[in-house]
Parts: structure tokens; C-alpha cells; sequence
């Protein structure tokens, strides 16, 4: 009897507490000037509930408190602060189940237990620059023309950030941008202007781990770390003192893999390097070996990345483990540093009033599909992680409509209160966010486009994500066969059923044209090619033929120099339009179908 009686007085004092705290919830819509007190008296709660009842009432009480700061913002013309933590070749699916639980990601959890995760978020073009072009711009990368590593958005185009710093706020960016023209290596911008020249060459270190350190060793990528410190330092001693709203983005290197020094100095990353700190974070049972098609099934476009990334070598088992072992890793090494800057903003009582989102230009493959890095429209490669927590947003919201980099600009800008321009590709996801943002002016599509024209596939690549159907064309949309999957059943992607379902294809390609004429594109973008390479020839002078021998495919270039020039040469001479390749796989050529 005693216990029934003590746990109905404990039931009773829940729902004091609870109609209570509702009732304070009310006070911070109805009454904004009130709202200082009404945040002491539930903080006291909280203290009360924490002694009697542990943690869970408190963190719901926090989370439902957090969410109704939108209404008082509104009202008062409330401009938060903005911070973007952007990462480099982070899997999106890793920041929600299951994939959340192969690797200890804390303060990713935080983000998605305070604010809101969209778990369908992708990358409007799967390398650097490019999607970075995108997501500075909200413009999609056809319209910015961001063709590849080296050919990016123009240094005076308008950003989000330059609106917010026009309209007030104080900016701050630090570590790596990586969206303007020229600033990759030379291979970049040579191997992206020959992929239309009928040869195939190895651009890519093979896929390697190299572990350092000690279990103590907890800053192994040096460089972002100083990135971190600088952000965070800025935090405690520059905006915990201004007067207006700040902005600030903190880009990172990580989880990318790193350079491959022993491979020259035109060598891409292929190194997956971590300390036995963060291997310790990895849930070794949980990590899946993925399934690989043989080499003779593979469509001619994923055939030809395989083996420029220097994958279509033999692999174990343990080699597989391994490398998606330390890229998860160098995953919760990022997390790390998304720590220190959540941890900067409470240390500085700035957490409550400022709007923190945490996203990647995109993934890595990870071995799926035979593949490491990105360059693909797999989801390894294209799917991007895209939280956001902060005043006005709702805590614990898992919300699964497509979405994009894209939509980032005019987000950012509707929560600083700024108008947004016209003539962006991205949709702002406000109205997703809060209940109380306003209708938008142009409904948002049910559907992502992202596109790929650099190095690493042999024709321009279109993909648009529709429900449960991801649908991939290439160049014309006629001399290459296109892809369908549902990912509702097909999760791996494995299966190509665009045979098994014409009427979707047709379907997803009329919405593919309505938002880019991809045909025109793709010629465009091979014309772009061959003037840029004869530019490059013709700037070398005597010096070209040892530039062009030492690029990433050295070793595959020295074997037939003499077939591979001119190879070079006809492509140069060739009019009419550009050549796609598809068909006779080999283990180290392919031949070519060109289109006259």
C-alpha cells in the first residue's frame, strides 16, 4: 500500500510539474519581455526534477522548452547567430539508425536529439568544389557552371555569408572553403579534361590505412585541429562581446582521407589515417563488409570509376574492414571537433541564441561498390549529413523529405531575417523547421538533383532522388544506359531495374529535363574540356610532355606514352560532338562508343 501511495504522489508531482512547465511555455509565446524569468523558474524546475526524478525529466523538459523560442523570436525581430561546421566526405546515414551505432558520435547526437536531422540530405554534386559552389551559391552547379575540381564558382559571386555580413551580422570563415576556380592540383584539372579521350588510365593511389599514435594520441589531423582552436578561440574572446549577431563557418578536411605522400606530389588521398583513441570509438561487430558485383556486371560508368580509383585489384576481406574501420575512425575525430565548438557556445551562454548546423560536401564510398572516396551517386558518395539545432527549431524531429546543400542559402538567410534573392535553386527548409515560419512563396519540389563532371567517370552524370526511386542518366541520356533504383528494397543499390520500369524512368527523367536540359549540358561541358586541355598544352610549351607523364597516372601513362598522345590528338581534332564511352569491359581497357 505504502508503495502504491508513493508512486502515485511521485505520478502526481510529474504532472504539477509538467502542466507547469506548460504553462511557462505559454508565458514565452504570449509574453517575450517575461521571458528572462520564465527561464529562471524552469531552470529551477529543472534542478528540482533532476534531484527527485534523474535526468530524462530534465531533458524533456529542455526539449520541449527549447522549441518555442521561435514565437519569441519572431516577435522581437530576434536575429540569431549562425554556425555551420561543414566536413569533408562525411556519410550521411552515419548521423541516424543504424548507422549511428557503428561508431560513438556524442555530439552528432546531441544535434539530433536538440534539433532536427534530414535524413534525406544530399549533395548537389558529389566532389569539393563543386559542392561547395552550390552550397555558398544555393545555385545548382549546371547554373554556376562548377564543372569540376579546378573550374568553380567565380571569386565575386555573392555568397549567404556576404548577405549576412551586407545585413549586419559580424563573419568569421575559417579552415578549408574550397569553392573558387584554380585552387586544386594540376592532375585535378587535366584528368577532368581528358576523360573524353578513349583510354583508361589509374588516377588514384590504391586505398591504404596508416595508424599513428597511442591511445592518448587524440589530434591526429593536425591542421583541422588549429581550424578548430582558431574557431573556438574567436568564439570565447570575439563574439561572446559583440553587440550584433554573428556568423561563422568552420570548414574541415576530415574524415577525407589524406594524401598519399609516397605516390609523388600530384597524389590524391587514399590514406585512411587515425590513432587507437578514436578506433576505440568503432564497433568493430557492426561494421558491414558490402557486397560487390562482379567486374563484368558493373555499368561501363561504375566499371570506369572502380578502376581509375585503383579498386578493380584484388581485395580480403580484412582490407575491407579495415578501411571502413578507420574511416569511421576519422569520423568520430570530426565529431570531436564539432564538440569543441558546442562546447565553446555553452561555455559563453551563446547556445541558446544561436542556430548550429552541421553538414559535409559529401560522402565516401568506403569499399561500397568496389570504391572508396566519392565521385559516384551511390549513397556513400552522394548522401550528406544535414543537422540543425537552435531557437526556433524542433528538438528530436527526424524529417525524411529530400532535401540539399542548396537549400542551405535561403535558410540561413530566413533566420536572419534577410530577404532572400530570386533566381536560387534551393528552397529554404524554415517551414519544415517551425511551425510558425511563413508559407513559402514557391512550393518545394519532392525531389533532389545533383550532377557530376569531373575526373573519375567517363560521361556527365545526373541524378534525381524521387520517393523511394533514385534515377541516374548519363551524357545524352541515349549513347549511355541509365540507372533505376528503389531504395526502398535495394538499400545497396545493386539492382538496376530501369529495364523492369520504364514508365518510372520516363517519368524521372521528364522531372531530370524540367530542371536541367542535361543533353546541352554534357556537350557543352565536352567542348569546355578540349578547350581547356589544348589552353593548358599550349601554356606548357617544351614542357609539356614531362608535365603530363608525372600527373596521378604516371605509372599507367609511362606503360604506352606514344598510344596515349595520340589518343590526345584525335580527341583534339575530332568535330561534332563529344564521345561517350560504354560496353567492352576489360580488366585494363574499355572500348568506346563514339557519338557523331
Amino acid at each position: 500500500m505504502r508503495n502504491n501511495n508513493k508512486r502515485e504522489n511521485l505520478l502526481q508531482s510529474r504532472s504539477t510539474c509538467w502542466t507547469t512547465v506548460t504553462s511557462l511555455n505559454k508565458c514565452l509565446s504570449s509574453a517575450p519581455s517575461q521571458a528572462a524569468a520564465v527561464n529562471v523558474v524552469i531552470i529551477i524546475i529543472c534542478i528540482l526534477m533532476y534531484a527527485m526524478y534523474g535526468t530524462w525529466l530534465v531533458l524533456l523538459i529542455l526539449s520541449q522548452t527549447h522549441g518555442h523560442c521561435m514565437c519569441q523570436n519572431r516577435t522581437t525581430n530576434f536575429r540569431p547567430n549562425i554556425v555551420m561546421v561543414m566536413s569533408d566526405a562525411f556519410d550521411g546515414r552515419l548521423t541516424f539508425d543504424p548507422g549511428s551505432r557503428v561508431v560513438q558520435l556524442p555530439y552528432l547526437n546531441y544535434l539530433r536529439e536538440l534539433g532536427t536531422v534530414f535524413i534525406n540530405a544530399y549533395t548537389n554534386s558529389p566532389i569539393c568544389c563543386p559542392s561547395r559552389a552550390a552550397m555558398w551559391s544555393g545555385r545548382f552547379v549546371h547554373l554556376t557552371e562548377s564543372w569540376n575540381n579546378y573550374k568553380c564558382l567565380d571569386p565575386n559571386a555573392t555568397t549567404w555569408m556576404d548577405m549576412l555580413q551586407q545585413n549586419g551580422y559580424n563573419t568569421l570563415s575559417v579552415g578549408k572553403l574550397d569553392y573558387t576556380s584554380g585552387s586544386h592540383s594540376v592532375s585535378n584539372r587535366v584528368e577532368a579534361w581528358t576523360r573524353d579521350v578513349p583510354f583508361l588510365l589509374r588516377q588514384e593511389g590504391r586505398p591504404v590505412t596508416d595508424l599513428v599514435g597511442d591511445t592518448s594520441t587524440t589530434r591526429v589531423m593536425t591542421k583541422d585541429w588549429r581550424t578548430t582552436d582558431i574557431a573556438t578561440q574567436w568564439i570565447h574572446h570575439k563574439a561572446a562581446a559583440l553587440s550584433q549577431p554573428f556568423a561563422l563557418y568552420m570548414g574541415l578536411n576530415l574524415p577525407h582521407p589524406y594524401v598519399t605522400d609516397s605516390l609523388g606530389p600530384n597524389a590524391g588521398g587514399s590514406t585512411f589515417r587515425t590513432s587507437p583513441y578514436w578506433l576505440e570509438k568503432v564497433m568493430p561487430e557492426l561494421i558491414s563488409i558490402p557486397k560487390w558485383l562482379p567486374l563484368s556486371d558493373m555499368h561501363p560508368v561504375d566499371y570506369y570509376s572502380t578502376f581509375t580509383k585503383n579498386c578493380s585489384g584484388n581485395f580480403t576481406e580484412q582490407e575491407v574492414r579495415k578501411i571502413r574501420a578507420f574511416y569511421y575512425a576519422m569520423c568520430a575525430e570530426t565529431d570531436a571537433m564539432l564538440g569543441q565548438v558546442i562546447s565553446a557556445l555553452r561555455d559563453t551562454d551563446l547556445l541558446d541564441t544561436t542556430v548550429l548546423l552541421f553538414t559535409s560536401d559529401h560522402g565516401d564510398l568506403a569499399m561500397e561498390h568496389r570504391q572508396f572516396y566519392k565521385m559516384s551517386m551511390f549513397e556513400g558518395s552522394s548522401h550528406v549529413p544535414l543537422l540543425i539545432m537552435g531557437p526556433g527549431v524542433k528538438s528530436g524531429l527526424r524529417l525524411s523529405q529530400p532535401v540539399s546543400l542548396v537549400d542551405i542559402y535561403p535558410t540561413v538567410l530566413e533566420m536572419a531575417g534577410v530577404a532572400v534573392p530570386g533566381g536560387l535553386s534551393g528552397h529554404s527548409l524554415l517551414p519544415l523547421l517551425s511551425q510558425s515560419a511563413a508559407r513559402p512563396a514557391r512550393p518545394r519540389p519532392d525531389w533532389v538533383l545533383s550532377e557530376y563532371h569531373g575526373c573519375n567517370a567517363n560521361a556527365s552524370t545526373y541524378m534525381l532522388r524521387e520517393g523511394q526511386w533514385k534515377y541516374i542518366t548519363y551524357a545524352d541520356g541515349v549513347s549511355v544506359p541509365p540507372q533505376l533504383f528503389d531504395l526502398m528494397v535495394d538499400k545497396e543499390e545493386l539492382h538496376n531495374v530501369a529495364s523492369k520500369f520504364p514508365d518510372v524512368c520516363r517519368h524521372l527523367d521528364k522531372l531530370l529535363r524540367s530542371a536541367v536540359d542535361y543533353p546541352q549540358v554534357s556537350q557543352a561541358i565536352c567542348l569546355y574540356n578540349k578547350q581547356q586541355f589544348a589552353a593548358w598544352r599550349k601554356s606548357l610549351g617544351d614542357n609539356y610532355t614531362q608535365v603530363i607523364a608525372n600527373l596521378r597516372w604516371h605509372l599507367d601513362w609511362q606503360e604506352d606514352v606514344e598510344n596515349n598522345e595520340k589518343a590526345i590528338d584525335e580527341w583534339l581534332m575530332k568535330s561534332g560532338r563529344c564521345p561517350h564511352r560504354q560496353g567492352g569491359l576489360s580488366s585494363s581497357r574499355l572500348s568506346f562508343l563514339w557519338i557523331g
